[in-house]
């Protein structure tokens, strides 16, 4: 990077050296330098920070600049240096049973110097001794490295600053010997090894109690087995999988199983189970925990890893030493921690919570640390796909051979695109304005200034734009900056209103920097408020992604293997368009269990559930459900496309059918709320759940037998038709040509919901119910086309 020119040291190294792909038992090739079976490899930058790393966890100094511009600053660097410098030269090494290896930033063959480069912005003074003491740690191991691979008696090593806004380097330089290098390194190594040993160990127990591993119950259920199978050649081939397979048939341990079998052959590092819900986490867990229990003595360390909101003990107080006690000496009682997690094997997150409490420490933070050691991580979407995910960016940094499994995963494109999209409102800054601290006063009214040109350029309740205009991009950046030197000055942890707009427009700058075709930069204006500081219109600013491919495929890339599985990732198309998978992608439809004369499917055609139509449709719904409650009592799911309209039929059957029982479905509700709805479903009663088609009840959900014997779905399942919308469906005709907008935006989306709330009558071969579909549209063959094949319409 930087630079086309190449020194000796760097050709050199890669003629002699090859990288394997997995980096722990990789064959060996070469005695001193490459992996065998009994050797254990680690990334510089890991081997540092688990060893060289001390004091408090300290987060004042962050955040660093985004990924893209310490790569440019990186570049410039580079740039700058003569002719014989050498950029991005790779290093291996080995001490004992510890292979260690990584890129060095630079090395100067003619002045005999080797350059560490640190992107940063702000006052340097500010950053925490032990993250210096870090950084020179991982310099001094990159000399050693270079030392040992070139016979080199001693080196110049140069810690180098480069301060993103000003792009002033500062360097800080010292000679070391050989000999000095290398007592160093093999302190840190000898620290490391430790774990290393234990970490083979536990990889081969591991590894030879998952081949001994047999299925956990007396047989696979139907459509299971040919799953497992399709999941396990996958692994052994190396490519993605998207399985489309009926709820019922056990996905979860249908995927898990084969991969976990997998693992040796193939040497897999880890399997990440990611889940959008905390339903499809705990599922995971469960069947992790019946294999294991089926398998005794199985070592297999599974992580629970929860947001941060939900595992910080302390919310009030900011992340280091000064503020929160869970911080204060993070690193020093980090590894009396860690001995007490890897000792078990099931580390949920109410473990990780007591050991990391126990201790003293961050469980939040804890739980990170962990990923390392443990063998299956269960979490959430973002933990991969995200911009910064911590799984992404650690199986990139220490060439980690993973599975990944994606659960439920006709909700990654949504989710994806909101992983990519961010927003700023002009009224909430308003009024963070107003009792801003003094030093944000200057930038914020940059900012305000430039956003009321936004405004007044942008006409209307809502414009889309293929650019974002360069004055704000300026303004947001300068109140970035003066937000990141209060961060730094401060002890006292921010406000959380204030915080969290702080994040937002970082997350808002770092994707204008990837603003390109798959997004869109949109205003929409809201009309002013009553009072003196909301009497002008405030814009809303957005960036969207459409497409989020781009973001998605390096990620999908850098795994060895994995499965996206759910009842409803069809069409396929959709799915490998939106997501960038692979073209090696293999796509399987499980053939369901259930037959047709389990579930009645009834078309309503004479009723439009349509906007402009939905007040006459009232009354024919609430007689409906009435007259099928009848003829048939017992416990009924009726799924309605709004709050409004679900409100509006069920006092309507209140007041008609007064004697039918029910309950709904309300905005907010919580867990236990949420609970309670659920509860009401027992194999006793009888009554109608009024819900919200595409919410918490709509998927995800399993109740069995006469806890649920049929559903009303009384709307197509459309996204609302409004601008936004529009605007996307527009770009997606641009990207992928005509007619796949509405497709994409609207239709599949709509009808992926209404077969997961369908979804949720028939659940096991025994099961019987109806189900209705209430609308025109139905009739239409283009929708029948994308229904389940097994309903008889």
């Amino acid at each position: 990077a930087g630079s086309p020119r190449r020194c000796w040291i760097c050709v050199q190294s890669r003629i002699r050296y090859s990288h394997p792909k997995s980096p722990v038992q990789s064959p060996a090739s070469d005695e001193n330098t490459c992996p065998t079976e009994n050797t254990y490899t680690v990334a510089v930058r890991e081997l540092c920070e688990f060893a060289a790393k001390q004091g408090d966890l300290d987060l004042r100094f962050t955040p660093s600049p985004s990924a893209q511009e310490g790569i440019a600053g990186h570049q410039l660097v580079a740039a700058r240096r003569g002719g014989s410098y050498c950029a991005e030269v790779p290093l291996t090494g080995r001490y004992r049973q510890l292979v260690v290896r990584g890129r060095a930033d630079g090395f100067d063959a003619d002045r005999g110097l080797l350059e560490e480069c640190k992107t940063f912005r702000g006052d340097l003074a500010r950053m925490p001794a032990n993250h210096r003491a870090l950084h020179w740690a991982q310099a001094k191991v990159y000399a050693w490295l270079l030392c040992q691979q070139h016979n080199l008696d001693s080196l110049a090593v140069s810690l180098v600053y480069f301060e993103i806004e000003t792009q002033k380097e500062t360097p800080f330089l010292i000679e070391q010997t050989a000999l000095e290098l290398r007592e160093f390194f093999e302190a840190l190594c000898q620290q490391f090894l430790i774990w290393a040993k234990d970490e083979l160990e536990h990889r081969r127990q591991r590894d030879q109690a998952l081949r001994l591993l047999t299925f956990p119950h007396s047989d696979f259920r139907t459509g299971q087995r040919q799953m497992a199978t399709s999941v396990f050649r996958a692994a052994r081939h190396g490519h993605w999988l998207m399985v489309q397979a009926p709820t019922g048939i056990g996905k979860t341990l249908g995927t898990l199983f084969p991969l976990l079998k997998a693992a040796p052959e193939q040497r897999l590092d880890k399997i990440f189970f990611l889940s959008a819900k905390g339903t499809g986490r705990d599922l995971a867990l469960r069947t992790i925990n019946t294999v294991c229990q089926h398998a005794t003595g199985l070592p297999l360390r599974t992580l629970e890893l929860i947001a941060r909101e939900k595992a910080c003990e302390h919310p009030d107080k900011a992340c280091h030493g000064e503020s929160c006690p869970l911080a204060h000496g993070f690193y020093d009682r980090l590894p009396a921690a860690r001995a007490a997690a890897v000792s078990k094997v099931n580390l949920s997150s109410e473990t990780v919570r007591e050991i990391a409490l126990s201790h003293q420490l961050c469980p939040y933070y804890l739980s990170q640390e962990l990923v390392r050691w443990s063998d299956v991580i269960v979490g959430d979407y973002n933990y991969y796909f995200d911009s910064s995910a911590l799984l992404h960016s650690m199986t990139q940094t220490n060439g980690w051979r993973v599975a990944v499994l994606i659960d439920e995963a006709h909700n990654l494109v949504d989710r994806a695109r909101a992983m990519y999209s961010a927003q700023l409102s002009q009224s909430e800054f308003r009024s963070l304005r107003a009792a801003a601290p003094h030093s944000l006063k200057h930038s914020f009214g940059q900012l305000n200034r430039a956003w009321n040109a936004v405004s007044k350029a942008h006409p209307g309740s809502y414009q889309a734009s293929s650019q974002i205009p360069a004055a704000l991009l300026r303004a947001l950046q300068s109140v970035s900056q003066a937000f990141n030197d209060l961060l730094a000055d401060s002890a006292a942890p921010l406000p959380p209103a204030l915080l969290d707009f702080y994040f937002r427009i970082t997350s808002f700058n770092r994707l204008a920097e990837t603003f390109g075709d798959h997004s869109i930069f949109d205003v929409q204006v809201q009309p002013g408020r009553p009072g003196r500081l909301h009497r002008s219109n405030a814009a809303v600013l957005s960036i969207r992604n459409v497409v989020p491919a781009s973001f998605l495929k390096p990620r999908f890339q850098t795994a060895h293997t994995g499965v996206l599985f759910s009842a409803t990732l069809s069409p396929t198309r959709f799915y490998t368009n939106s997501l960038g998978l692979p073209e090696q992608t293999v796509s399987v439809e499980v053939a369901s269990p259930f037959s047709a004369s389990q579930l009645r499917v009834q078309l309503v055609s004479d009723i439009s559930t349509r906007f402009h139509q939905r007040e006459t449709s009232l009354e024919p719904i609430a007689d409906l459900i009435a007259l099928q409650y009848r003829q048939n009592p017992g416990n009924y799911l009726a799924f309605f496309s709004s709050f409004e309209y679900l409100q509006k039929i069920s006092g309507l059957l209140s007041l008609r059918h007064p004697q039918l029982p029910q309950f709904q479905q309300s905005r907010g509700m919580d867990e236990a709320d949420r609970i309670r709805f659920l509860q009401q479903f027992t194999h006793d009663s009888c009554g109608v759940g009024f819900a919200v088609l595409g919410g918490v009840f709509a998927e995800g959900i399993d109740l069995p037998g006469s806890r649920l014997i049929g559903a009303f779905i009384a709307t197509l399942g459309l996204p609302q038709f409004n601008p936004v919308n529009e605007e996307m469906k527009r770009r997606i005709d641009e990207i992928l040509g005509k007619g796949n907008g509405y497709n994409y935006i609207y239709l599949y989306p709509g009808l992926r919901k209404v077969i997961q709330a369908a979804g949720r009558v028939i659940r096991t071969t025994s099961d019987q119910g109806c189900l209705y579909l209430i609308d025109d549209r139905f009739n239409r063959p283009e929708i029948q086309e994308l229904l389940p094949d097994w309903w008889a319409i």
